[in-house]
This record gives C-alpha cells, structure tokens and sequence, in this order.
C-alpha cells in the first residue's frame, strides 16, 4: 500500500475515534481544562500519533497527517453547518441550568456539574446569588453562559464570543 494512503486512512480513523469519544463523553469535558484534562490531552496526542503515520516518521508523514485532519475538521465543519442532523449528530444541545433563579438539580446532575463549578462561572459573570441568575446555560462548546437580571449585564472579558462576519453590520 502507498504509505501515504495508509498515513490518510490511520489520520481518519484516529479523528474518527477521537469525534465519538468526545461526544461521549460530553462537552462539559471541552470546557475550561484542568491540570488532569491537559494531562489526558497530552497522553492521548502521544498515544495516538503512532496510530496515525506508523513507522513513518518522517517530515513528509507528519505533514500528510496534519493536512488529512485539517481537511477532515474542515468536511465536518460544513457538513455542521449544510445539514442539522449532522451537526445533531455531533454536538449537544445547550442545557439550562438555572432559571429565574431556579435550579434545575436533574439537569446538573446529569451532567455532573458541581455546585462550586456554577458558582465559579457565576463570579466570572459578576453574579452573586443564585437568586440574581435568570438564566444559566451549559453552552454546546462547554462554556456556562449566565444572564442575570440586572440592567447592566456584565461579562468577562476572555467569556466574549466572536461576532460573525455576517453579523457583525445587524444592529
């Protein structure tokens, strides 16, 4: 077999892998990264490496994998954005975790979300009180979003999302 063929069918498969095992276990694991989740990410980043160029481990077989997960990343990103049910497929829903200043224990639960963990995101947004929450949401990226009920709503500055291109002239 070409070795480059081997190198582009071992690169889908490892990303492949990887895809479903993320969705498994859940996008509260793509959220902000601890000492032992940057650990996993290391040792699977060495695990997998020989998985994807074999006994290739040359500039050229690095480069081939590199250039076969961009592309891979890239199909999947517009296969997201082309068809919902992929992008069903592949990512959660977001999950609200408070509301009103209620909340919903069965919610955080499943999704093993700690009451520490929410008191963080809610001192990152400024908020005190669960009372002061009207609404608490596990984003599909990982990230806890939190509106309160105030006026001024406040934010922290690394929370901010991208506006994008197309939206950025709507007001």
């Amino acid at each position: 077999m070409n070795p480059y063929l081997d190198i582009i069918i071992r690169s889908t498969s490892v990303y492949l892998f990887m895809l479903i095992a993320l969705r498994l276990f859940g996008k509260k694991e793509l959220s902000q990264l601890n000492t032992a989740d940057v650990i996993l990410i290391l040792l699977i980043s060495n695990a997998v490496q020989n998985a994807m160029v074999g006994n290739n481990s040359s500039l050229w077989g690095g480069l081939a994998a590199a250039i076969v997960l961009f592309t891979i990343n890239y199909i999947f990103k517009k296969l997201m954005y082309r068809y919902p049910k992929i992008s069903d497929l592949m990512q959660d829903k977001p999950e609200i975790l408070i509301h009103n200043g209620n909340l919903d224990f069965k919610t955080l639960s499943k999704l093993n979300i700690t009451s520490e963990e929410l008191k963080e995101a809610m001192r990152e947004h400024g908020v005190e009180h669960f009372t002061d929450v009207k609404l608490a949401m596990l984003e599909i990226d990982g990230n806890i979003s939190i509106i309160s009920g105030e006026k001024q709503l406040r934010q922290t500055h690394f929370k901010r999302r991208r506006i994008h291109k197309n939206l950025s002239g709507i007001n």
